[in-house]
């Protein structure tokens, strides 16, 4: 597709629409521990906060995920905005844990819906560029999120209400601006029965999205660490109180994630699967020490190490799956692609949450890096076997 002006208009729109929506999930990660102080909930309320947003996130992913195949991207975004518009709200106003909770669990569903619909938009908009800003603005507004809204807590006032009033502006502004996009789709009949909760899986890409699924869920239940458990276990290990350390856990991690896609970006898919599955071990091992150690500095050397896994092996999944999918089918797939991603996101959290006030934060960060680390390295395992069956096939 020729890149005019109003291509490119339309690109940086979704491009910052993505960020913006992702920005707004991990916002409340640095603000945990003040809800805590105020509102006076324990830490399983906290996995539960955590936990619901995700959970909402997936029902929308398997419910709405297709939906603007049917009715077309443009009114679907625009639902998508409004409804976390209501969730900045709900932020700004909250005051009890009933408050917190139904903010993330209309936040979740929002995001569910603007995550399909804004990576299928993409994806029609530029099918060389769709890729890339699909992989690489949601790391960026992960780590912007987290960073920023650390930042503005430790320095700003009302750290509990700006960083959603600012949001909040940001969302009113798109859904102006969604009007003009052009549609991309035309709409399909099926609206209704596309609600039924299922996976839109091309039968063309079923076997690859398996093939990829111990190196994805790796690098997702990572993120899905990071963005509940990590604050939490760094202030344990290290014993620091700044309102920064749970942003810079999170931002690390996406920020060096988004460094790494946009460097492989004209790399082969396979490259970065290869990048991702051996970087995170050396990561994830890296940060165990420094836990163990109450090193803050080897904790985030070994989160540059894994974050650069975590941007490959992202990259490499999502760039090995969209060739598979006809126009038709991409919300679908990426739907599909999403909700295992924040099941790997959310489940092995939620329980590691649970078992941390039985076992302690400590032993349990243990158990949880021991099953990604062997994740990965099967995931690296499997990934040397077929290269190596591909030579030997290429060479007979």
């Amino acid at each position: 597709m020729s890149s005019t002006p109003s291509n490119r208009a339309s690109l940086w729109f979704l491009a910052i629409t993505l960020l913006s929506f992702l920005a707004a999930s991990t916002a409340p990660t640095p603000l945990y521990h003040l809800y805590q102080e105020q509102l006076h909930f324990s830490a399983a309320i906290l996995t539960l906060i955590f936990g619901v947003y995700a959970i909402s996130l997936l029902v929308a992913l398997l419910t709405v995920g297709s939906l603007s195949d049917h009715l077309g991207r443009k009114p679907v975004i625009f639902t998508a905005v409004l409804l976390n518009i209501v969730a900045m709200l709900l932020f700004i106003y909250a005051d009890s844990v009933a408050w917190l909770i139904s903010a993330r669990v209309l936040q979740g569903f929002a995001t569910g819906m603007a995550t399909a619909v804004l990576s299928a938009t993409l994806l029609d908009t530029d099918r060389q560029q769709g890729p890339l800003i699909n992989s690489v603005a949601p790391l960026m507004g992960m780590a912007i999120g987290g960073l920023g809204c650390g930042l503005l807590a430790e320095f700003a006032p009302a750290p509990l209400h700006l960083t959603y009033w600012l949001l909040l502006v940001l969302f009113g502004l798109q859904a102006v601006y969604v009007w003009r996009l052009p549609e991309s789709v035309s709409p399909q009949p099926g609206a209704w029965a596309s609600l039924r909760p299922t996976l839109h899986v091309p039968v063309q890409a079923r076997a690859t999205l398996w093939r990829l699924l111990a190196l994805n869920t790796a690098t997702w239940a990572l993120g899905g660490f990071f963005a509940s458990l990590a604050p939490s276990l760094v202030r344990a290990a290290t014993g620091s109180t700044s309102n920064l350390i749970g942003g810079a856990t999170v931002a690390t991690l996406t920020m060096t994630g988004a460094l790494m896609i946009f460097t492989l970006r004209n790399r082969p898919a396979s490259l970065g699967l290869r990048i991702g599955a051996s970087s995170l071990p050396v990561g994830i091992s890296l940060i165990l020490i420094g836990v163990h150690s109450a090193s803050l500095a080897l904790f985030f050397i070994g989160t540059l190490i894994a974050g650069c896994g975590f941007g490959a092996g992202f990259l490499g999944t999502v760039r090995t799956l969209v060739p598979l999918a006809l126009p038709h089918e991409r919300a679908g797939l990426m739907s599909a692609y999403y909700v295992l991603s924040y099941l790997a996101f959310c489940l092995p959290s939620l329980l590691a949450g649970n078992l941390a006030r039985t076992l302690g934060l400590v032993a349990t960060t243990d158990g949880y890096a021991g099953v990604l680390i062997v994740l990965s390295l099967g995931a690296l395992l499997a990934m040397m076997r077929q290269r190596a069956a591909n030579i030997c096939s290429s060479a007979g």
